[in-house]
């Protein structure tokens, strides 16, 4: 499930449990910029198959890559359908449901970053 791209990508520059912040003007949602720590595997795989909306959004390709630390809870995400050098995406976990396994995407999701591996230029020492 979880894409051998992005298992490398977090292993290779040591992210798996980092913190970063995306500046405000950076973030292309627009919003307060992002504060967000990097999942481990099995904190993917939780997010992906107990929560929503992971449970919700995971047939569409996203696979829940980090956990925003600014309050809302909403987690972000890659798309597996993207490839290698994708987008990071944040999917508000409390989105209007569609019906009880999937969210109107439309509202939901985000895109933070056109390419997730930006995020190297805003992890924190």
């Amino acid at each position: 499930m979880i894409p051998k791209y992005w298992v490398d990508f977090i292993a290779d520059n040591s992210l798996i449990g980092k913190y970063c912040e995306i500046p405000e003007e950076i973030d292309l949602s627009e919003l307060d910029g992002g504060d967000l720590r990097i999942f481990n595997r099995n904190e993917i795989l939780e997010e992906a198959n107990e929560f929503y909306p992971g449970l919700a959004v995971i047939k569409e390709g996203f696979i829940p890559v980090a956990i925003c630390l600014q309050g809302s809870g909403d987690p972000y995400f890659i798309n597996a359908n993207d490839g290698k050098s994708g987008r990071l995406y944040r999917i508000y976990h409390d989105a209007e449901m569609v019906d009880d396994n999937s969210y109107n995407l439309d509202d939901a999701v985000n895109i933070v970053l056109n390419d997730y591996n930006d995020l190297l230029k805003y992890v924190c020492a």
